[in-house]
Order: C-alpha cells, then sequence, then structure tokens
C-alpha cells in the first residue's frame, strides 16, 4: 500500500471529521444517517457499508436494510468528469473514439459508473470509468483505519479477529477492482471456463479501448433476472433459469474454482436464452485443494456425517492455537442437529456455513478470506435463486451436481484395484493383531507399558486449581514471614519500631495484611459458589 504523508493523513481526518460534524453525529444515529454519513465519506467506506450491510449478525436488520442501498443509489460523477477522464486515457476527444456517448449514467458505484456509448463503427458499449481521485482517497483511508485498529487491539472481546488482516485484504480487492485490466483478465478466463455451456455467456471485451481506468464492453439487452414479469412475458420458464443459474455458480465454486463474488440481480442478466454474468471486477478463487475439503463439507451436510465435516474445517482453516477437538465435534453435532429435522431442500447452504465458521472462530481456526468471499456469494446467490423460483434451492442443485459429477469420473475398474490393495493390506495386518495384543497384555502384566494421556481442564476446573495452588503459596508465605519475623525480634536488631526491631515490625505488618486478603479473596468465592 502507498506511504501517505502525515499532511495529508491528517487532511483526510480533518475530512473525515467534518462530514461528522455535518451530520451532527453527537445527536445520535438512526440508519438513514449513517448511511448518508457514510455516501459522503467516500468510497472507502461505501465498500466497507456494503460488506457490513451483509452481517445481520453484528448490525440491526433495520441499518442492514439501508445499507443496501449504498449498491445501488450511489451519487454519480458529473458528466465533465467522465469525459475529462476518458480523453486523459484515450490522449485526444472523446467524439474521436465514440460516436455518441449518454451522459445519463447506467449505473454509479463507489469505484465506478458506467455509461452507455456508440462506437465510431456503430456497435452499443458499455463505457465502466474509474471515479477520479479514488486510489489515493481509498490509500489514505485505509492507513487512518490501520490506526484506528490498534484501539480495538485492547478490547478483549475482539482480540480474536486481525483487523489489519481484514484491512489489507479489503485494500487488495478495491486495488484489482480499480485496474480494469485486471477485470478484463477475469472476463477472458470466465469465458475460457464456460465456453462450452450453452446457456452461459458474458458481454465481449473491446481490448483495444480498454485501459487500467476505462473498460470498454458489449452493451447486453435482455432482461434483468429480477424481472419475473418480463422474463414470463419474453417465454422463460423461471424454473429452469432458477436451477441453471444455481448449477452453474456451483460449478464456478466447485469445479473451477473461479466464481463470481458479487452475484447479486444487476449483475445477471437474461438475454436469448441465456444466462449473462456481467461486471467482473470482483472474483473469488479456491485452490483444488479446498475445492476438495467443499466438496466434503457439502457431502458432510447430506450424510449428516459430523466427523467428515470436523476433519474438513481444520484441514481449511488456520489453526490459530491448540484445538478442543471434542468441543468442536461437539460444536459441528450441534449444527447438524439444528438442520436434521430439515430435508436437504430446506437447508439454506450459506446460512449452514455460516454456522460452521462461528463454530471455527469459537474453536481458534481462522477463517480464510477467499471463504468469506465465498459465504458472501453463496448469499446472495440463495437470495436470486429464491427471488427467482422459491421452490429451487442451492444445496440441492450442489449435492445433484457433484453426484453427477462422480459418476462421470467413477472408473471401475480403478476403484476394484485400489480398493483391492486396500483389502489385501488390511487383511495382512488383521492376521497379526492376535500376536501383537498378546505382546501388549503381557507387557502391561510386567509394568514395561506406558500410557500418554491428553488431558483437557475444564475452565472451572482450571480455576479452581488456580486458586487452590494460590492460596497455599500465599499461606506459605504468611507462614515464613510470621517465623522470620519472630526470629528477627528475639535479636537487639536496630533501628526498632514500637519497642521491636522495625524490620520484624514490617515482617508482621506484611502477614497480617496478606493473611487479611488472603481471607477476603476467600469469602469472595464462597458467595459466588453459593
Amino acid at each position: 500500500m502507498p506511504d501517505n504523508t502525515v499532511f495529508e493523513q491528517g487532511a483526510r481526518f480533518r475530512e473525515i471529521v467534518g462530514v461528522l460534524h455535518k451530520h451532527e453525529i453527537i445527536k445520535g444515529l438512526s440508519p438513514e444517517k449513517v448511511r448518508k454519513i457514510i455516501e459522503d465519506l467516500g468510497p472507502t467506506y461505501i465498500k466497507l457499508g456494503q460488506i457490513m450491510s451483509m452481517h445481520s449478525d453484528i448490525l440491526p436488520s433495520e441499518y442492514c436494510k439501508e445499507l443496501e442501498k449504498l449498491r445501488s443509489n450511489v451519487a454519480p460523477m458529473p458528466f465533465e468528469q467522465v469525459v475529462h477522464i476518458l480523453e486523459t486515457a484515450y490522449g485526444q476527444p472523446v467524439s474521436d473514439v465514440f460516436e455518441k456517448i449518454e451522459e445519463q449514467s447506467l449505473g454509479a458505484a463507489s469505484i465506478a459508473q458506467v455509461h452507455k456509448a456508440v462506437l465510431k463503427s456503430g456497435e452499443e458499449v458499455v463505457v465502466k470509468v474509474l471515479r477520479e481521485g479514488v486510489y489515493d482517497t481509498m490509500s489514505k483511508d485505509i492507513s487512518l483505519l490501520h490506526r484506528g485498529t490498534k484501539l480495538l487491539r485492547y478490547n478483549s472481546s475482539l482480540e480474536a479477529v486481525d483487523f489489519d488482516k481484514v484491512l489489507d485484504e479489503m485494500w487488495n480487492v478495491a486495488q484489482e477492482e480499480m485496474n480494469f485490466l485486471m477485470e478484463a483478465a477475469n472476463m477472458e478466463e470466465f469465458g475460457k471456463l464456460n465456453k462450452g455451456i450453452a446457456y452461459v455467456s458474458y458481454p465481449r471485451l473491446y481490448r483495444n479501448y480498454t485501459t487500467s481506468q476505462v473498460l470498454v464492453m458489449e452493451y447486453i439487452g435482455g432482461d434483468g433476472v429480477d424481472k419475473k414479469k418480463a422474463l414470463v412475458r419474453d417465454g422463460y420458464d423461471l424454473e429452469e433459469i432458477g436451477i441453471k443459474l444455481a448449477d452453474n455458480y456451483m460449478k464456478q465454486i466447485l469445479e473451477d474454482g473461479f466464481f463470481h463474488a458479487d452475484p447479486h440481480p444487476g449483475n445477471i442478466r437474461i438475454r436469448d436464452g441465456k444466462i449473462v454474468w456481467i461486471d467482473m471486477g470482483m472474483m473469488g478463487r479456491l485452490s483444488n485443494h479446498d475445492r476438495i475439503l467443499l466438496d466434503d463439507i457439502i457431502a458432510g451436510i447430506a450424510e449428516k456425517d459430523s466427523n467428515q465435516i470436523k476433519d474438513a474445517l481444520i484441514s481449511l482453516g488456520d489453526i490459530k492455537g491448540r484445538i478442543d477437538h471434542h468441543r468442536l465435534y461437539m460444536d459441528i453435532d450441534d449444527i447438524i442437529t439444528k438442520y436434521v429435522t430439515s430435508d436437504l431442500g430446506g437447508i439454506n447452504l450459506s446460512s449452514v456455513m455460516d454456522d460452521f465458521f462461528d463454530a471455527m472462530s469459537r474453536n481458534k481456526i481462522g477463517i480464510p478470506s477467499n471463504l468469506t468471499m465465498l459465504v458472501r456469494g453463496l448469499a446472495t446467490i440463495e437470495g436470486v435463486v429464491a427471488d427467482v423460483a422459491p421452490e429451487i434451492d442451492v444445496l440441492s442443485v450442489a449435492a445433484a451436481r457433484m453426484r453427477k459429477r462422480f459418476m462421470q469420473q467413477f472408473d471401475l475398474k480403478k476403484e476394484m484395484k485400489s480398493n483391492g490393495k486396500t483389502i489385501f493390506r488390511s487383511l495382512r495386518k488383521a492376521i497379526d493383531i492376535p500376536g501383537v495384543t498378546s505382546d501388549l497384555l503381557h507387557m502391561f502384566m510386567k509394568g514395561q507399558t506406558r500410557l500418554n494421556l491428553d488431558l483437557h481442564a475444564t475452565t472451572d476446573l482450571s480455576r479452581m486449581l488456580n486458586n487452590l495452588v494460590r492460596d497455599i503459596v500465599l499461606g506459605l508465605l504468611v507462614s515464613a514471614l510470621l517465623i522470620s519475623s519472630s526470629l528477627i525480634c528475639m535479636t537487639d536488631m536496630k533501628p526498632k519500631l514500637l519497642g521491636i526491631p522495625a524490620l520484624g515490625c514490617v515482617g508482621y505488618m506484611a502477614a497480617i495484611v496478606l493473611a487479611i486478603w488472603l481471607f477476603w479473596q476467600h469469602s469472595r468465592s464462597r458467595k459466588q459458589e453459593l
């Protein structure tokens, strides 16, 4: 992240304070006021607000609902500023590149906005323009937020959250979104991965007109995926759209490892019988290892196998400390029990994954940022599918895709050969079991065995043992002070206090204070137990 001078950061800080003063934050907050403050603070905070709108577990629902407006209700740049950015990027007048460009924007976001235009060749396109100065503003904000996170480290309830890591990840994602050459590469990669799917498409990219600040792509007409009346009028089957949409998204996750990270209705259109994915500035990636483990988790959910899910979560996460495997197993079993009464079709996949990630956090297993992005994407696509075709659910589609892939990849001859070897090795080992058991019994009877136990004390037991050891140590210290002070008082040591050696007097006083404190602690512990 680029360094900023203290002066620049100070100026940005004063600007932030001015926004808070303008909205009279000391008079209280309301959902609408919070949204307006975030809009005035600029792209960094708008991006944070968009993320927070998806966390009803942290913010009240009325705030989340209001912050959702940040996705679409962002004030656009003046058209003159758009023209200036285009002419700077191309080094020539806009009229030399475009036959026509509409002043009214098609949409405005925190980082960029789009305008419909016509090339000199007569092709209708969409021009995506980076907001002027957005990079410098966001870099200053991220630096200030990094300083602010230091204050949160003193809050014990938040110490498990690495806010610096969160901000760094957000900055990396934002930098990718601000470089339209990266988005262009994403579009091309998405096209290659979905080339063989007849019902999936994406906008044609105009590479010759694309720079790091300007992206030119095909204009996509058709209907928005949330325009159900228009889709039915145009002859589409909503259930078919829901199934294909969910199936393709699960393909992106489980097979490609390259998925659309922001699949809200504005980024999905239906045209010429195809699902058209647009706006690929934010894409998620999963390694082959991650995809295999996600397969295991989804299969474990379908089969209600707590052990399989536990092993997958441990392998998937970032271990932060010593794991209490029994507690983790119980947490996962509680989640499985929570959903056991539901049919597979009644389970919300993103909610289940959220519950598993909460269990990981409680058990000192860090959650990689790409998985957080995955759950946000799943929650969004489930909402889209539920709106288009309520009878379709993503988890059932995912399970069906996994079964189909398994059958396609299943090789009977290979499986028999592999499993045959495993069975043969197991039988050979089984022959040795009686002999090994006999040896162990003989060693046990002769006292030659060693048993290693890994004991985990409960919190209450640990507290009781700590208090017991503390009381014993302090009791011994009081006794030592009384004995040593008595021995000193039998001498003629000077100086004296109250007719006895001062050192002995101090020892008596210290012993009395410690004894009173020890008695008070003991009494308080008894009251807490009652």
